[in-house]
């Protein structure tokens, strides 16, 4: 087979872990016989770098001509680095937003689970831990309060900021049937996250969920507000298979799902269209206080790999030799700074690429 694979490389660890990942691929193409060809696209803090906007024409253009996009990481310190002296809507952060948009990557998919050989380095008690969790959290990612319309101006002489939360029943309905979808292939229950008790957009969000519910009898259905959520993520992750909710929700709760794991470097994600187009990363950030040092975890942008040779390529088998390569490194005890434990090894980020390659 062969597939067009665009590499967003980005700022701060992205050109790290991004080679690993694509050494990984790599060794999968081999393996099994792929042919898979990249194309270098700049995003982000990297675009400012060259051209002064973080997102162009040409970037989307190019990403178009793909068949997925593999993204590392992006932004940098706000607090010392250039790019945030800049207008919002010229930051790095406005690409990544501007990417999604233009791409059509309305659902974002987000997998936490709960290694066995992690347990340690969960934060969660050891009862809570012991039960294990994986869940799959579907977060829309081009509506909602991100992309609504915002103003900051004087008011009866005070600065007042809107920022405004909109969604329509298609895009709630579109993003719901692709949890229910995705939950007839797993455990076939999708909770529902919303502020239905005080937010009309969440009111709208909960009436369209349980419409699209009825085409799906096999699938349970549940509905549960955010702050609840919240708290049940780290009492009870057990019981969650395919958390549903809007864009920002969305955003903050997969980052605490990410954290029961033991590392958000662990996560990773896929950015989906109507298409089998995908935009794939993990879930992490740029963290550039270690950029350069080799001491990223690439764990994330494997699997994010692997998701993508699954959703865009339908390679399953190839998708579960990566996933299998990654419990095997961790079986046998090697691990990167963020997970590493008593009586384990410790493994820089080219170590860790190489490993997990060799056991494809």
């Amino acid at each position: 087979m062969k597939c067009r694979i665009g590499l967003i490389s980005g700022d701060g660890i992205g050109p790290e872990i991004v080679r690993e990942a694509k050494k990984v691929l790599d060794k999968t193409a081999v393996k099994y016989g792929h042919s898979f060809s990249y194309t270098e696209l700049l995003l982000g803090g990297a675009s400012i770098d060259v051209h002064g906007v973080p997102l162009t024409e040409e970037t989307i253009r190019k990403a178009e001509m793909c068949d997925a996009v593999l993204m590392g990481s992006i932004g940098g310190d706000a607090r010392t680095s250039p790019w945030y002296r800049l207008e919002p809507s010229k930051r790095p952060e406005a690409g990544l937003l501007g990417i999604r948009k233009a791409l059509n990557l309305f659902a974002n998919l987000r997998p936490a689970y709960l290694y066995e050989e992690l347990r340690a380095a969960c934060p969660l008690r050891e009862d809570i831990s012991a039960a294990g969790f994986d869940m799959l959290i579907m977060r829309e990612l081009t509506g909602g309060l991100y992309f609504g319309e915002r103003k900051t101006e004087e008011v009866d002489g005070v600065l007042t900021a809107v920022d405004t939360l909109s969604y329509n029943e298609h895009e709630i309905r579109r993003i719901a049937k692709r949890a229910f979808d995705i939950a007839v292939k797993r455990r076939k229950k999708v909770c529902s996250v919303d502020k239905a008790n005080v937010l009309d957009s969440s009111r709208l969000w909960r009436k369209i969920v349980e419409e699209v519910a009825k085409d799906y009898p096999e699938v349970e259905l549940s509905h549960m507000y955010v702050d609840n959520c919240a708290m049940q993520l780290v009492m009870n992750p057990a019981q969650f298979d395919v958390i549903l909710t809007e864009n920002m929700f969305g955003d903050i709760l997969s980052d605490e799902a990410s954290m029961v794991t033991g590392s958000i470097g662990m996560l990773s994600s896929a950015s989906l269209n109507d298409t089998k187009f995908g935009l794939y990363e993990p879930s992490h950030g740029s963290a550039p206080d270690i950029a350069g040092q080799n001491k990223a975890n690439p764990i994330a942008t494997i699997l994010s790999a692997a998701m993508m040779l699954r959703y865009t390529f339908d390679l399953d088998r190839e998708a579960d030799a990566v996933e299998a390569a990654v419990r095997q490194v961790l079986k046998e005890g090697y691990r990167t700074g963020d997970i590493l434990s008593e009586g384990c090894t410790y493994t820089t980020t080219t170590q860790m690429g190489d490993l997990i390659a060799a056991r494809i």
